[in-house]
């Protein structure tokens, strides 16, 4: 990266009260779960793309513009998966999301090397 990219330039934001922190955990906690939906999201995106593959042609050559339309419907059909409740892996990955924020990994994963 271009250190000339990391000066700060703008103006800094003002600390936030502690009233509206309280406000803000609501949305990190809606953030969290859409993060985990849009991570299930491009897994089933990768999974039908092999499922794809596996059908085989059906004889039509497709230019660039059509191969981009078909990109485009199978990484809405798996959005659209994914936001009525996919595999249910989104829910484990929000589990260890929030578990995560009040854990120290880092002396557990040194307990367990040593």
């Amino acid at each position: 990266m271009d250190s000339a990219n990391m000066i700060l330039i703008g103006a800094v934001s003002p600390p936030i009260p502690l009233k509206k922190m309280e406000e803000m955990d609501g949305a990190c906690e809606a953030r969290k779960k859409q993060l985990a939906k849009d991570f299930e999201s491009v897994f089933i995106t990768k999974l039908l793309d092999e499922i794809k593959n596996t059908i085989g042609d059906w004889g039509d050559d497709k230019d660039g513009a059509a191969r981009q339309i078909d990109g485009l419907f199978w990484l809405h059909l798996a959005r659209d998966i994914a936001d009525k409740g996919g595999f249910g892996m989104w829910k484990d990955i929000y589990q260890f999301l929030t578990e995560s924020e009040y854990k120290n990994t880092a002396t557990e994963l040194l307990d367990e090397s040593v």
